[in-house]
C-alpha cells in the first residue's frame, strides 16, 4: 500500500455538451450536484456522495470529474473492483493527468494488481518527473513491493526535491541500509535527525551501526530510542544488542524491566529466556521460555530455546514434556515438533529412572525424519538411540547420515566413533575421533553457535515487527 497518498481532486469549469451547455439552469444544477459530492466525500459521508455520482454519470457519461471522484469513493469505501473501471475510465479520458494515474495505480495495489500498479506510478512519475509526489509514490511502490533497489532512484528524486520530508527522507534511508549502502544510509538519516530528533531514526541507526559492525554505536543508539520511547520494540532492541554481544548482566536485567512493563510479549519473555540461559541461569531460563510458549504457543523459536535450555536443566520434565507435546499437536507437519518432543521424553525419564519408552522415542524421532529427511539432529539423536540399546550395526547408518548432512557435528563424529569401536572398526573409528577432537579444537560449538542462534532470533523478529508495521 502507498502510505499517506492524498487522493486529489481537481475541478476545472466543466466542458459540457453543446445541447447542455445552452441549458444554463441545468448546468447549475450539475455543478451543484458535484459540488454536493465532493463536499460529502471530503466530510467522509461516502454512502451519500456515491449516490449523487451514480446519477450524475448517467447523465455525464464522459466527464473526467465524475468518473475520477466516483472511482476514489468506491476506493475508500473498500468496493475497489467498482472503484477500477471509473478511474480507468477517467485515466482516459485526461491521459495526462498524473494525479488520475496516481489513483488509478493506488486502487490496483489494493487490488493486489501489482504489474499494471506500477506502470501507472510510472506513467505519473514520466507525466511530472520534478514532482516530489510522483516520485516518492512510485518509491513507496517499489518499498512496499520488496524491490528495493528500484525505490533508490525515485525515493532519491524526491529527497533532492524536497530534503525535509520527513517519510521520504526515513525510508530512502531503510533502503539504503536494507541493501547494504550503509555510508549513504546513515548520512541521510543523520540528516533527518538534524531536523527532527525521533527515537525512530535512532533506532534505525541502530540498525546501521549494527550493519557496520559499529557494535557500540549501535547499543548507544538502540538505548536513546529506547529512553526516548520505551515502546516494546525499542526495548527489545535495545535488549537484543546486549545479548548479541554477550553483555549478559545488564541484557538479563532490561529483558527483566521490559518484561515487567509489556508481560505479555512473547519476544520479550523468550529474549530473557534466552538471555539468563546464556548467563547460566537454566532453572530460570526454562521458566521464562515456558511463558513463551505460553503466549505464543505455535512459535518455532521458543521450542528451539527451550530446548537448548531443558539439556541443562530437566527437572521441570512434566511441564516441559506437556509444551512439547502440546507444540507437536499444534504443528503436526512441523518435523522439529516430534524431535522436540521425543527429546524432551527421553531427557526427562532418563533423568528420573532407568525406565524408558524406547519404541515411543524411535516412533517419534523416526517421525521426524519422516518430515524432513535433511534433519542432521534427528538422524543423530535416532543413532544415540540405538546405541543406548547397544544396537550400534543400526546406528551407524545414522550417524553417516547426521555427518553428510552436517560434517560440524562433533557429537556426530564423536558417537560414530564409539560405535565403530564397539564393532571393531578401529582405523575407522581413530578416524572419527580425530575429526572431533579437530572440531573441540576450533570451537566450533557452544560459543559460536549460541550466537549465532540469538542472531538469527532478533533478525526474524524484527523482519516480523517491519511486516506488521507495513
Amino acid at each position: 500500500m502507498i502510505s499517506r497518498l492524498i487522493w486529489l481532486c481537481t475541478i476545472p469549469l466543466w466542458a459540457l455538451p453543446p445541447a447542455l451547455g445552452a441549458e444554463i439552469d441545468q448546468k447549475q444544477q450539475l455543478q451543484q450536484k458535484f459540488q454536493e459530492a465532493v463536499e460529502l466525500y471530503d466530510s467522509n459521508h461516502l454512502n451519500e456522495a456515491a449516490a449523487r455520482l451514480e446519477g450524475l454519470v448517467r447523465q455525464l457519461p464522459e466527464s473526467f470529474d465524475v468518473h475520477e471522484l466516483l472511482g476514489m469513493v468506491y476506493s475508500s469505501q473498500g468496493r475497489e473492483q467498482d472503484a477500477n473501471g471509473h478511474l480507468q475510465k477517467a485515466a482516459h479520458l485526461n491521459p495526462n493527468s498524473a494525479a488520475a494515474r496516481t489513483n488509478l495505480a493506488t486502487n490496483l495495489v489494493k487490488l493486489h494488481q501489482l504489474a499494471p500498479a506500477e506502470a501507472e506510478f510510472k506513467k505519473a512519475q514520466a507525466l511530472e518527473p520534478s514532482s516530489y509526489d510522483t516520485n516518492h509514490n512510485l518509491g513507496e511502490f517499489y518499498l512496499a513491493a520488496g524491490k528495493l533497489p528500484q525505490a533508490i532512484a525515485p525515493l532519491e528524486k524526491a529527497y533532492e526535491i524536497k530534503p525535509d520530508a520527513y517519510d521520504n527522507g526515513y525510508n530512502l534511508a531503510l533502503a539504503y541500509q536494507e541493501i547494504g549502502q550503509n555510508a549513504s544510509a546513515k548520512r541521510v538519516a543523520q540528516d533527518l535527525l538534524a531536523r527532527r530528533d525521533t527515537a525512530e531514526l535512532h533506532n534505525l541507526l541502530g540498525d546501521i551501526e549494527e550493519k557496520s559492525q559499529h557494535f557500540l554505536a549501535a547499543e548507544h543508539e538502540y538505548e536513546t530510542a529506547a529512553h526516548m520511547d520505551p515502546s516494546e520494540s525499542n526495548l527489545f532492541d535495545w535488549a537484543s544488542e546486549l545479548l548479541l554481544h554477550r553483555t549478559l548482566d545488564p541484557a538479563v536485567d532490561l529483558f527483566q524491566r521490559a518484561v515487567e512493563r509489556y508481560p505479555n510479549s512473547p519476544r520479550l519473555i523468550i529474549g530473557l529466556g534466552m538471555a539468563l540461559y546464556s548467563r547460566g541461569n537454566y532453572d530460570r531460563a526454562v521458566k521464562a521460555l515456558l511463558r513463551g510458549a505460553d503466549l505464543s504457543p505455535s512459535d518455532s523459536n521458543c521450542y528451539y530455546f527451550l530446548s537448548k535450555a531443558y539439556d541443562s536443566s530437566p527437572g521441570q520434565a512434566d511441564d516441559v514434556i506437556q509444551h512439547f507435546r502440546r507444540f507437536m499437536e499444534l504443528q503436526p507437519q512441523n518435523a522439529k515438533a516430534p524431535y522436540y518432543y521425543a527429546m524432551s521424553v527421553w531427557k526427562g525419564r532418563r533423568a528420573q529412572d532407568a525406565s524408558i519408552d524406547f519404541q515411543q522415542i524411535e516412533s517419534l524421532l523416526k517421525k521426524s525424519v519422516e518430515l524432513d529427511p535433511k534433519f542432521p539432529e534427528a538422524h543423530l539423536q535416532l543413532g544415540n538411540l540405538y546405541s543406548d540399546q547397544k544396537k550400534y550395526e543400526t546406528a551407524v547408518p545414522e550417524y553417516e547420515r547426521a555427518i553428510a548432512l552436517n560434517g560440524d557435528l562433533a557429537d556426530a563424529h564423536y558417537r560414530l566413533g564409539q560405535a565403530y569401536v564397539h564393532l571393531g572398526r578401529k582405523d575407522e573409528a581413530q578416524q572419527q575421533l580425530m575429526i572431533y577432537q579437530k572440531l573441540r579444537a576450533q570451537h566450533l560449538a557452544d560459543l559460536e553457535r549460541q550466537r549465532a542462534d540469538v542472531r538469527q532470533f532478533v533478525i526474524s523478529e524484527k523482519k516480523s515487527d517491519a511486516e506488521g508495521k507495513q
